[in-house]
């Protein structure tokens, strides 16, 4: 099942409001069948706003925004799953690298440091909305110039959050990490386990 509109017949059904094909995989993983559709919001951060409400107000976000949009045209409201997940260094959030230079920027704040990931689940149902947040360590090692400029050429850092993916490319970069492996790629699965279990969807069933 690729989208929204394919709906099936067994309960329960989950929505992943994202197109990410590494949450995608995820849920897989966990055996847990669903359809997915992009949720369109304003992800730009308020003022004053901290990155652990910003992530956890994003996920909330696209989890509702997508449940609305289909639950006055289902006669069973399906449970919609929605995160997202944030690169932090020094307190400050960094985006997805518009260009070299921005990659350069953030890789050399990144090189030989250790930075933050969040990321944040929000499971909204016809009764509840459940949510989680989970912080990961990352350290890197030292990066010279030249590796930033061929990682770029890679295409791999163009759409990634903080310039580089974990599952990819860019884990030669990292030395350790301290937390959620699979958070920092994009869905925790422990945490994602309970939220979906305490919503009433069962693991491990085979793809409908």
């Amino acid at each position: 099942m690729n989208n929204i509109d394919s709906l099936v017949d067994v309960l329960p059904v989950l929505c992943l409001a994202s197109a990410s094909p590494r949450r995608r995989e995820i849920l897989r993983q966990m055996g847990v069948p669903h359809v997915f559709a992009s949720a369109d919001l304003d992800e730009a951060l308020q003022y004053g706003e901290m990155p652990a409400d910003y992530v956890l107000r994003l996920a909330t976000a696209k989890a509702q925004l997508i449940y609305s949009k289909y639950e006055p045209h289902s006669s069973v409201a399906m449970p919609v799953l929605g995160a997202d997940t944030s690169v932090v260094f020094d307190g400050q959030i960094l985006g997805k690298p518009k260009n070299l230079s921005d990659l350069k920027h953030m890789l050399g704040l990144l090189a030989g440091r250790k930075h933050e990931v969040i990321t944040a689940v929000a499971v909204v149902n016809p009764s509840s909305l459940r949510t989680c947040l989970v912080r990961s360590e990352v350290v890197f090692r030292p990066i010279s110039i030249a590796e930033i400029e061929r990682y770029w050429a890679s295409g791999e850092p163009r759409d990634k959050a903080g310039g580089y993916a974990i599952q990819g490319l860019g884990g030669v970069f990292i030395r350790r990490i301290k937390g959620s492996y699979s958070g920092i790629v994009g869905l925790p699965i422990f945490e994602t386990a309970e939220l979906l279990t305490a919503s009433g969807i069962p693991l491990w069933r085979p793809e409908l």
